[in-house]
């Protein structure tokens, strides 16, 4: 990590910054000081007005009132153009490399400065340096980016950030779809880009990463700054008070002492893509089945083919009934409910709202002859809005313009006015707060103390060590291990996820595994 230079002047400095959109007071009197070569953590809850201090300095918002200066002159940053040519860059938590791009092209794309005549052996011989530097000197710059993986193109984003030498670089949860093996990548980097001077704004709501990498940490509440701390004096809970104001209590809710003896759902011999052995275990009404493992383990293939949106074959069994894997409707019919871990790609309507959105996968509940009842619809969806602490005022908003974590709430609550037996959970809490985090960890457990069976896939393994009644383990495709919660320690967890203890231990009664 790099060591901040106190004694230059700042790298950055915000004085008074405000915007308003409406009634909405996004930032109000914003300053923060940024210092040469120091890692800056920049937390807060959803809502906190993070994404628009962000915004402000990637030169997509202007602010209301405020001034900036970087190094100690006051600079314009009121285009993205400008904001890049004056050395800021952003690493977004959406990636923006082009797809149907090589990794060389998308390096050079959207790049100030660059000439028209490009060869691919000038591309390829530009992109392989920077290529190294993020820890992908293994890919060819002529590889399509959809050939990547979730790890390999989020590298990419920090690569074409190196291309453009910036002195402020920011990172917008960089590591929200990353496993903790390829997280160590990035904060890697991370760290190597303070080393050579740059200025790193890191915003996350994983507060383990703050501890490991950055100098100071910035709080953001209710649209206004706090003073920046160094990170040396702070620990997990002071910075969890500081962000909400308040206390939070436990993170995970108490666990049942005596589960439900009924079984709920039965997995036999399930097999599908993602997966090189099948797949086999229960899950109790009353129960929460944790599932972790790296990006690509096969733990989130396992779920997905539950839900029916890939193609699977095996025995499953809901209420013992057989469930058909052939379509998600057979799934849903037969009250298999799955919320995926992209809540904007697959679990919301940013364009519809709160009502709408809430009451999508049930209309028919509330329609007789197909004509939708307004009064019906508003009722049970201000409903489910209330267990999830979502205000009923706000039915009528749409849901884009909600935080992360509300959106994330509705894209869970949407699916009980389906009354489902069995919940499958991808990623619940990616890119939420911690406050949003611990109220989505109640809900589940109280869906789950009403006797559903809840299934999460996480690649957090303190989330699934923390809120699972059973864990299992992936590895490369299989299911290598699967046992009570009481019979684990995070540390073994961690450690089975990775695969670094051989022979893997059997589902449930932790014997050798049969060859």
């Amino acid at each position: 990590m790099g060591t901040p230079t106190s004694a230059a002047p700042l790298r950055l400095q915000s004085t008074g910054l405000s915007k308003r959109y409406g009634t909405l007071q996004a930032l109000a009197d914003v300053s923060v000081e940024l210092r040469p070569g120091e890692v800056m953590a920049l937390l807060g809850e959803n809502g906190a007005g993070k994404s628009t201090f962000v915004k402000v300095l990637s030169g997509l918002v202007q602010p209301d009132s405020g001034s900036l200066t970087m190094d100690g002159a006051a600079v314009d940053l009121t285009t993205p153009a400008r904001s890049q040519a004056a050395g800021v860059a952003v690493v977004q938590q959406e990636y923006s490399a082009v797809p149907t791009l090589t990794v060389a092209e998308n390096l050079l794309l959207g790049r100030a400065g660059t000439g028209w005549l490009w060869t691919r052996r000038k591309l390829h011989d530009a992109a392989e340096p920077l290529l190294e530097q993020v820890g992908l000197g293994s890919v060819h710059p002529g590889t399509r980016v959809e050939r990547l993986s979730v790890a390999e193109t989020q590298l990419l984003e920090i690569a074409r950030v190196l291309s453009q030498d910036a002195r402020i670089v920011i990172f917008d949860e960089p590591t929200a779809a990353l496993s903790d093996a390829e997280i160590d990548r990035v904060l890697g980097v991370v760290q190597r880009l303070a080393g050579q001077g740059r200025s790193i704004v890191y915003v996350t709501h994983r507060l383990a990463e703050v501890f490991r990498i950055s100098n100071r940490v910035t709080v953001f509440r209710n649209g206004r700054s706090l003073p920046a701390i160094d990170a040396s004096g702070l620990d997990v809970d002071s910075v969890i008070s500081m962000m909400l104001g308040r206390e939070l209590g436990s993170m995970y809710p108490h666990r049942p002492d005596t589960p439900q003896d009924r079984t709920r759902l039965t997995v036999e011999n399930l097999q599908a893509p993602g997966l090189r052995e099948p797949v086999s275990l229960t899950v109790r009404a009353g129960e929460i089945l944790g599932l972790t493992g790296q990006l690509g383990s096969g733990a989130s293939s396992f779920v997905q083919a539950l839900a029916g949106t890939t193609p699977a074959t095996g025995e499953v069994v809901v209420d013992d009934q057989p469930l058909s894997l052939r379509r998600r409707a057979d799934g849903i019919h037969a009250g298999v409910a799955y919320c995926s871990a992209d809540r904007k790609k697959d679990g919301i309507f940013a364009g519809l709202t709160i009502q709408r959105n809430l009451s999508s996968p049930w209309l028919s509940r509330v329609s007789r002859t197909g004509v939708l009842s307004p009064r019906a619809e508003r009722q049970v969806a201000g409903d489910t809005a209330a267990e999830f602490a979502i205000d009923r005022r706000r039915l009528n908003s749409l849901v884009g313009t909600l935080s992360g974590g509300n959106q994330q709430k509705v894209a869970l609550g949407k699916w009980l006015g389906t009354d489902p037996k069995v919940l499958l959970v991808e990623e619940p809490t990616r890119g939420v707060d911690v406050g949003a985090r611990a109220e989505i960890y109640t809900q589940l457990r109280r869906l789950c103390d009403a006797g559903l069976a809840i299934v999460v896939v996480s690649s957090d393994t303190a989330e699934i060590f923390g809120l699972a009644d059973t864990i299992g383990a992936f590895y490369r495709g299989r299911l290598t291990a699967l046992r009570p919660h009481t019979k684990w320690t995070e540390e073994a967890l961690v450690r089975d996820v990775m695969h670094t203890a051989d022979p893997v231990l059997n589902p449930r009664d932790g014997s050798e595994p049969q060859r």
